[in-house]
């Protein structure tokens, strides 16, 4: 039997995630916080809050990574705001590659519409690997949190299109974390087991000092 104060705990975990009002239009011009945007008034609403039209336009691919990212997250986007939900356009140019990164907020599907991708990532739980090269049709999920990568495997030009179980998923990459910062070049050594020069270099291709 369940205990009464169980249940009423459940009872109330449920009904704090309970709707109030039709939706919650972010306010853009107010400081985001960990539970998201503060709501537009109600006034001030129109239909283009719910409506982004970024996606039909091919990403900017001329990067060292020949890969572009179109984001629809709720800072592009406000009427996402408190939805859970967000999206992505993805091009990728023959050689191009999306290097490793995570995503802390979301987890991520992606569906390719042209071309051919292979995509994986890595769990927490022996650091296993799961591969594998997408055709058009095909969907692949990130689970939230976990590194991934994306690298086009064809000779043509790539398109994809992304969505996250969050209206902000994040991205943090790999790289950038270990050596676009200003961590001293004598900690990242220690605690990556990679060389002086070699950071060194690292750091300076990605903006870091130390």
């Amino acid at each position: 039997m369940i205990s009464p104060i169980i249940f009423i705990f459940s009872l109330l975990l449920s009904s704090g995630h309970a709707a109030v009002q039709d939706f919650c239009v972010a306010d853009l011009t107010a400081p985001e916080s960990p539970a998201g945007y503060a709501c537009k008034k109600a006034e001030s609403v129109t239909v283009a809050d719910f409506v982004f039209s970024g996606l039909g336009v091919a990403g900017n691919t001329s990067n060292f990574n020949k890969a572009g990212v179109t984001s629809a997250y709720v800072s592009q986007f406000p009427g996402l705001n408190g939805l859970g939900f967000s999206f992505a356009h993805l091009d990728m140019e023959p050689g191009g590659v999306v290097p490793i990164h995570s995503h802390p907020r979301g987890s991520e599907a992606i569906y390719v519409v042209k071309g051919r991708i292979t995509a994986g990532f890595v769990s927490s739980t022996a650091n296993k690997v799961y591969l594998k090269t997408l055709k058009k049709g095909d969907i692949m999920v990130i689970p939230q949190g976990l590194l991934h990568f994306a690298v086009n495997a064809g000779q043509f030009p790539v398109e994809a299109f992304v969505s996250f179980s969050s209206a902000n998923p994040g991205f943090q990459s790999l790289n950038s974390a270990l050596f676009g910062n200003d961590l001293p070049t004598e900690l990242v050594a220690a605690t990556s087991f990679l060389d002086v020069p070699q950071i060194k270099k690292l750091k300076a291709f990605f903006g870091g000092t130390g």
